[in-house]
């Protein structure tokens, strides 16, 4: 996997903590970064962000009505 740095100026109001979370919430939620990969971008514990995802109304698995159907069936 190879990492690209961004650096990024942020208001006052925002900590880097809190940015990196914000971010990693939006990929996962666009579909753009695993749950792992964000869990890892966040810096959280996956519990942790499950947790924060929950929080924010996305939901951690996404499956579309036809995958959902293959899973009954199964």
């Amino acid at each position: 996997m190879s990492l690209t740095e961004l650096k990024v100026d942020l208001p006052a109001s925002l900590t880097e903590d809190e940015a990196k979370l914000l971010l990693a919430v939006k990929l996962y939620e666009v579909g753009k970064v695993s749950l792992g990969k964000a869990v890892k971008l966040a810096g959280f514990s996956k519990r942790a962000f499950i947790d924060v995802l929950g929080r924010y109304q996305i939901p951690v698995v996404n499956y579309s009505a036809d995958e959902l159907r293959q899973e009954a069936d199964q």
